[in-house]
């Protein structure tokens, strides 16, 4: 088979075709011929060395996909062949809380990716992909989007009226828009992108601010709501950022912070934490159960991810540079077949 390895991990140039020998599915195991990979900025992070340790030169890198399954090992139930099937990169995490251990079997982390015509992995893992979902959109599913379900459906419990604040365009804060609009919330948005701001309120958001043009968004997210805050923020900026999200709180809101490697920033406004009752809490995409429950609100009430951009196998350093360049809105693909 056609495949990618992470290589020297010293920029997104390191990331290099082989060819490898097909996985074979082992009891208990599931092949999948990929049809869609779906990019993330922790992709990026990693090829160019800047996410933890390196990793082992020959890994096939990439967390995010959808595939059909082309074979299954022997007491392999609950999927077949000819299933459409997704999972959570965590492999391991079924449900419930999170655990540290988790991180031992993360995709295109600590175990090949999707980056090639055929991937291989625990049966146990997969998810069905529903009829309603064309191959692009169920792509784009099991990292952003269910990350940003965790956000603001399995942390910030979500309801009716409430206002949800997601920061910038990439594919978390679209799809926290796309869920808070199907659980009738409000929705804020922010961009340095007059553009993407008009695209983010034809995909329906209530409130946009340029930060580029009103640096102190907090404000004037307040003046646009009549001085309501959020009672949910999806926080993908990182510490430079972390102010102004408590900055635009409401009392006894929910900051969910996303993203590594966002680097060092000033210190948060503890006392607005306190004086709010506010919570923050970090979240490593989600688990498993979560991605069932998210599939299963899409049929109930159809959503289904934004995708920017399509590129071809053979083109998957363009789409890594595009990726980075920070113009997509929404989700970045590569077609595998």
């Amino acid at each position: 088979m056609k495949a990618y390895q992470l290589g020297a991990q010293d920029g997104l140039s390191s990331l290099t075709p082989v060819t490898r020998p097909d996985p074979v599915a082992g009891p208990g195991e599931a092949v999948l011929k990929v049809r869609y990979v779906s990019l993330n900025n922790r992709d990026l992070q990693i090829l160019e060395g800047r996410y933890g340790a390196k990793k082992p030169e020959d890994r096939v890198p990439f967390s995010e996909g959808m595939g059909e399954v082309v074979a299954v090992g022997e007491g392999v139930t609950g999927i077949a062949v000819g299933d459409r099937a997704v999972l959570s990169h965590f492999i391991a995490w079924a449900d419930g809380p999170f655990d540290m251990r988790y991180f031992g079997t993360d995709v295109g982390i600590t175990q090949d990716g999707w980056m090639a015509e055929y991937l291989k992995v625990p049966a146990a893992a997969l998810v069905r992909v529903p009829d309603s979902l064309a191959d692009e959109q169920a792509a784009a599913l099991a990292a952003a989007t269910l990350t940003a379900w965790h956000a603001v459906v399995e942390v910030g419990q979500v309801k009716a009226g409430d206002l949800v604040v997601a920061l910038g365009t990439g594919g978390v804060a679209m799809a926290a828009l796309q869920i808070a609009k199907a659980s009738g919330a409000f929705v804020a948005i922010t961009s340095s992108s007059d553009e993407k701001l008009e695209q983010a309120r034809k995909a329906g958001a209530d409130f946009t601010v340029n930060y580029a043009q009103c640096p102190d968004w907090a404000a004037e997210l307040m003046k646009q709501t009549g001085g309501r805050g959020a009672d949910i923020v999806v926080e993908t900026g990182g510490q430079h950022t972390l102010p102004q999200s408590i900055n635009a709180c409401a009392v006894n809101a929910r900051i969910v912070v996303i993203g590594a490697g966002a680097g060092d920033g000033p210190l948060p406004n503890y006392g607005a934490i306190i004086g709010k009752n506010l919570t923050i809490k970090g979240i490593a995409a989600g688990s498993r159960g979560m991605l069932v429950r998210l599939l299963r609100a899409m049929e109930a009430n159809p959503f289904a991810p934004v995708v920017d951009r399509v590129f071809g196998f053979d083109e998957a350093l363009a789409a890594c540079e595009y990726l980075k360049s920070g113009n997509h809105l929404g989700k970045v693909l590569i077609r595998v077949s």
